[in-house]
């Protein structure tokens, strides 16, 4: 039996189910792989690992079966809200990797803190399950054509899930946050396995008043720096190579832990009166 033709993918995002990104990818990998979709009903976008406490989660059935796709939900929650409650209700059976994405933009450096498409991997990764979060340069673009990203990400998972002997070939808590050009897929120069860069924003926000005389502000800004390390996502991407970052969600900075300890268990704290 073709092993790749078992592969059980869930497939997620930030954009909403709607998007033209998750669904070019969805379309693409149904041909090959079992594909389920479970994502936000709406644009999630910049909502990081936020979960849905205080309100309840709705979800209606999406047929999604003419591209393929074997199951589709529309979630009333965040990416990390989606990959949740798949994996733990609406899946009838275990998938075997996570994929978020293909997001309209990418996520490079300090934007997978705030990123829902990397959040809905790492939800993934949480499950120990192999993930991915998938973005693309100028995915914002009416123009942008997401099938090159997609044919690349089908490609990645032949080549990871090739070894009968290694069913799980990502690291455990581990994400690969990959990030595409938007070019054909014979101009990508090809894949290179980076760190996360550097991109900084002004972050300034915009006074304005509403119709109803109310004050309200607009978080706005400008892109001012980027990483010009050539080893880094930032400078790979925009050189025209897939990046690949292996991210975890282990934030503890492990290199310190020593130095710290002796810095600070030595104190004692008298009670105050």
């Amino acid at each position: 039996m073709d092993p790749f033709a078992v592969l059980r993918i869930l497939i997620s995002n930030d954009d909403g189910i709607f998007a033209t990104g998750l669904n070019t990818l969805a379309e693409h990998l149904a041909r090959e792989f079992e594909v389920f979709v479970v994502a936000p009903d709406r644009e999630r976008s910049a909502t990081g690992h936020a979960l849905t406490l205080h309100k309840p989660l709705r979800v209606d059935s999406v047929d999604m079966s003419r591209i393929g796709v074997k199951s589709a939900f529309a979630v009333t929650g965040t990416p990390s809200d989606c990959v949740k409650i798949g994996l733990s209700v609406l899946l009838e059976k275990p998938v075997d990797v996570v994929i978020s994405g293909i997001n309209h933009g990418p996520n490079v450096g300090a934007d997978v803190l705030y990123s829902g498409t990397v959040s809905a991997a790492i939800e993934g990764a949480i499950y120990d399950l192999p993930s991915l979060a998938v973005s693309m340069l100028n995915g914002h673009s009416h123009h942008a054509d997401f099938t090159p990203a997609a044919e690349w990400v089908a490609r990645l998972l032949k080549h990871l899930f090739n070894d009968a002997k290694n069913p799980c070939p990502i690291a455990p808590k581990t994400v690969y946050n990959i990030n595409v050009p938007a070019l054909p897929l014979a101009d990508i120069l090809g894949v290179r396995v980076t760190h996360l860069g550097t991109r900084m924003f002004t972050d300034s926000y915009e006074k304005r008043v509403d119709p109803r005389g109310g004050l309200y502000y607009w978080l706005a800004g400008e892109r001012i720096e980027e990483s010009d390390d050539p080893l880094s996502d930032v400078a790979t991407v925009r050189n025209n190579y897939v990046s690949l970052t292996p991210i975890q969600f282990d934030l503890t900075h492990h290199t310190l832990l020593e130095s710290v300890r002796g810095q600070i268990e030595h104190l004692t704290f008298s009670p105050t009166c």
